[in-house]
């Protein structure tokens, strides 16, 4: 519970904290005052320009980082306790590659309005995809599934290569290079609504399905013995994370690393048990990748770096030093 209450705070001060950085002078108090405003509490003192910013540019993006962030760290943290390996993270299952092959068919064809639903609804297709081949040869096993995602992963990003070489042209580089790094650099409302609702829908049935990831962790056979149904319990949980990735990913691109270092990191100061590393993971993971997005908008101005480059500078170091300490533990 102290974990929590401390992870909390250090969100909401992150997210104020994180609309007052870059070149508009914004303190925290501007801050409040522009949401209150906006919420039909008193005048804000702010000018049209400076309030444009805080609300219609800064705070949507902030609130998409959270989410994003919040929702990768959940499947994250389901996708190794459902497979039991450590070395899950939410786009193992091919959702990565599928929600790529979609963002790019529509970005070379100049719909970038369909962005949002073609991520989605290719993350959706390569999980099922990965699904029916695991099912195929057999009852749905970890092992299995994973080979399966690895197989649909390695053939979405082939026909994503050849999408891009043989239609790409001019800026439209630019625009895939960026969705395919991760960035939420066009966060806006409707971007904070399809994440957030995500996470109330989806994300907050996966964190209350605790004790049933805790009797995966023994096997199949434990947890049959425990009176969980295994393999429509597998598929219900697989399903329901590939909702949140694909929902996240339409809004923010791939960015890696959160879902597969953050649970690592949390289980490493509390333990296994599952009921703290999934909300502790979630907080964690909206205040890692709030500032990871700061970072990318701000250090290099005016240029702004995709965030998945971010994320996977701080990331790899940090997998390999948890690793290190894995085995010498």
């Amino acid at each position: 519970m102290r974990w929590a209450w401390l992870l909390g705070a250090a969100l909401v001060a992150s997210l104020v904290l994180a609309i007052t950085v870059g070149p508009a002078e914004i303190t925290p108090v501007d801050v409040w005052a522009s949401v209150l405003h906006h919420l039909g509490i008193g005048d804000s003192p702010l000018s049209t320009l400076r309030d444009g910013i805080v609300w219609q540019l800064r705070l949507p993006r902030v609130l998409t980082a959270a989410a994003v962030g919040a929702g990768l760290a959940i499947s994250g943290a389901v996708m190794q306790a459902i497979t039991r390996n450590p070395l899950a993270d939410p786009y193992l299952l091919g959702l990565s590659g599928g929600a790529s092959l979609g963002a790019v068919s529509v970005l070379v064809l100049g719909a970038t309005l369909l962005l949002a639903p073609a991520a989605f609804v290719g993350a959706l297709a390569a999980l099922l995809a990965t699904l029916l081949i695991a099912r195929a040869s057999g009852p749905l096993s970890p092992s299995r599934t994973v080979l399966a995602g690895v197989a649909v992963s390695a053939f979405a990003a082939a026909v994503t290569s050849f999408v891009i070489f043989w239609t790409a042209t001019g800026d439209s580089y630019r625009e895939i290079l960026a969705w395919l790094l991760g960035s939420l650099a066009g966060a806006r409302w409707p971007a904070v609504a399809i994440a957030v609702g995500a996470i109330v829908i989806v994300g907050i049935p996966l964190a209350l399905s605790a004790r049933t990831l805790d009797a995966f962790a023994f096997g199949d056979t434990a947890a049959a013995a425990l009176g969980v149904p295994v393999e429509r319990t597998r598929w219900l949980l697989l399903v329901s994370t590939a909702l949140l990735t694909g929902a996240m990913v339409s809004v923010s691109g791939s960015i890696g690393f959160i879902g597969l270092v953050l649970p690592h990191a949390v289980r490493l100061v509390v333990g296994s048990a599952n009921r703290l590393v999934l909300p502790l993971s979630a907080l964690l993971g909206a205040v890692v990748l709030v500032w990871a997005d700061t970072a990318a908008r701000t250090v290099f101005d005016p240029r702004e770096l995709p965030v998945g480059i971010v994320t996977a500078i701080v990331g790899a170091p940090l997998f390999a030093l948890l690793l290190l300490r894995r085995v010498r533990a």
